[in-house]
């Protein structure tokens, strides 16, 4: 259940990552690609604090990234 809560909780990182990226859209590349870390990096702590394994956490990490990534993709190509 504990992998359920961190997919959610990252799952909204992921969102608020995206909200922080539209409204920072005239920025730098360079600065969005850094923002992209620190929310990564922040929901690995998060992820990490319930997990408890760094692996179990990194891979998470990434199934929640590829799901939001599939979800934003699919929305853009429906173009909702």
């Amino acid at each position: 259940m504990k992998y359920y809560y961190v997919l959610m909780l990252q799952l909204i990182i992921w969102s608020a990552y995206s909200l922080m990226e539209w409204l920072s859209q005239h920025d730098h590349p360079i600065y969005n690609g850094l923002m992209f870390l620190v929310f990564f990096y922040l929901s690995n702590v998060i992820g990490n604090a319930i997990i408890k394994s760094a692996k179990k956490t990194l891979l998470a990490t990434v199934a929640s990234l590829g799901l939001y990534s599939i979800f934003h993709m699919a929305l853009a190509i429906l173009q909702i």
